[in-house]
C-alpha cells in the first residue's frame, strides 16, 4: 500500500477528536499536526508531507507559499470557507490546488444569528444585568417582537435561507436582496429591486455576503440613513462588510436599536485571545463590548461540534484526494 503522509496545521483541542477518528479510518495515511499557525518558519514542520491543511486568520502570504512550494508541497486543503488572505498571484505562480470547505454548517451561523438577533429585539442583555445587581423590576426594559418585525437579509446563500427560516419561524416578514437570484424564492417573492428597498423597510438587516471589494464598507454613513430608524443590524460574516466607526456614530445618534457583531474588521489578534486582566488592545472594540444595545461574540458563530467536524473531515478528504490523484469535492477557482 503506497502511504500519503498529510500535514495539519493550527489543530485546536476540539478539532483533535475528529483527526485522530479520521485517522483510524485512514490507515494508508500518516497524518501530522501541530497547534502552530502556518508560517514561513513553521512551513518546515511539515518536509516530507504530500499535502498540508491549515485553517488560520494570518494570511497565506507569498513568502508562506514559497516555503512550502520549496519543500515539494502544492496542495492545500482550508479547513473554512475564505480565501481573501491568499496570495493567489503567487498561489497560481507557484501552480498550487487549493480546496476549502464552502459549506460545513450554514445552521451553526444562522443559528447564532437568530438568537443573537431576538436578544437584542428583546433586551435580554440589559436585563440578565439588572437582574445579577438584584434588580427586578419590568420597566424600561420592554422588548420587540420578532414577528412584528421585518427582516431583511442581504446574500441568499446557505446561511441566508436558514436564517431567513428561522425568522419565519418567529413569525416574522423576511425579505431579500443577491445579486444572484435563486428561482425558488423569486417565485415566492422573497426579493425586493434594490438595497435601498431593502434598508427602507427592514427593522432588522443581517449580512450574509462574502468580503470582497464591492462589499467592503458597503454598511457606512450613507447606508444606514437610507435605514429605518431603531434598525438591527447583524453581522456573522465579515468585519470589512461595516464601518465600524459608522456603526458607533447610529447607535450613539439613536439611529440604530442595536448591534449583533460576530466579526470584526480589525479582529486578527484580538479574537480568540484572553484578554483578562491584561490592557484591551482595542479602545473602539472594548466601547461596544459595554454598550447594552450591542452583542459582541468573537467570530464564534461558526462554532459548534457540528461545524468542526464537518470542517476537519471535509478538509482532509479534499487533501487525500489531491494527493492521491484524485478530484476533490472543492477545489477554490482563481
Amino acid at each position: 500500500m503506497l502511504m500519503s503522509k498529510i500535514f495539519a496545521y493550527g489543530i485546536r483541542q476540539d478539532e483533535e477528536p475528529f483527526l485522530k477518528k479520521w485517522a483510524g479510518q485512514h490507515p494508508e495515511v500518516t497524518l501530522d499536526y501541530t497547534d502552530q499557525l502556518l508560517t514561513p518558519a513553521t512551513a518546515k514542520l511539515a518536509a516530507g508531507a504530500d499535502g498540508v491543511v491549515v485553517y488560520q486568520q494570518l494570511d497565506y502570504t507569498p513568502e508562506v507559499l514559497q516555503a512550502l512550494a520549496d519543500l515539494g508541497i502544492t496542495k492545500m486543503s482550508l479547513r473554512n470557507v475564505g480565501i481573501d488572505n491568499i496570495a493567489l498571484d503567487k498561489a497560481k505562480e507557484l501552480d498550487f490546488t487549493i480546496t476549502n470547505v464552502p459549506v460545513y454548517s450554514p445552521n451553526a451561523i444562522a443559528e447564532h444569528a437568530a438568537i443573537q438577533t431576538a436578544r437584542i429585539l428583546r433586551q435580554t442583555k440589559v436585563m440578565d444585568e439588572k437582574v445579577a445587581k438584584g434588580d427586578l423590576r419590568w420597566a424600561p426594559t420592554i422588548g420587540r417582537e420578532v414577528r412584528d418585525q421585518t427582516v431583511g437579509i442581504i446574500g441568499a446563500g446557505h446561511i441566508g435561507q436558514v436564517y431567513m427560516k428561522i425568522m419565519e419561524g418567529f413569525g416574522a416578514k423576511v425579505i431579500a436582496y443577491d445579486l444572484r437570484k435563486k428561482p425558488f424564492l423569486e417565485e415566492q417573492g422573497y426579493y425586493v429591486d434594490s438595497l435601498d428597498d431593502l434598508y427602507a423597510q427592514a427593522d432588522v438587516i443581517s449580512l450574509h455576503v462574502p468580503a470582497i471589494k464591492e462589499t467592503t464598507n458597503m454598511i457606512n454613513d450613507e447606508t444606514i440613513a437610507k435605514m429605518k430608524d431603531d434598525a438591527v443590524l447583524v453581522n456573522v460574516s465579515r468585519g470589512a462588510l461595516v464601518d465600524t466607526d459608522a456603526v458607533i456614530r447610529a447607535l450613539d445618534s439613536g439611529k440604530l436599536y442595536g448591534f449583533v457583531l460576530d466579526t470584526y474588521e480589525d479582529e486578527v489578534g484580538i479574537f480568540n485571545q484572553d484578554w483578562t486582566g491584561a490592557e484591551f488592545p482595542d479602545a473602539r472594540l472594548n466601547d461596544l463590548i459595554h454598550r447594552p444595545n450591542v452583542l459582541v461574540t468573537p467570530h464564534t458563530a461558526f462554532y459548534t461540534t457540528h461545524a468542526v467536524r464537518n470542517m476537519v473531515d471535509k478538509a482532509l478528504d479534499n487533501n487525500l484526494a489531491m494527493v492521491t490523484g484524485k478530484q476533490p469535492a472543492t477545489p477554490v477557482e482563481f
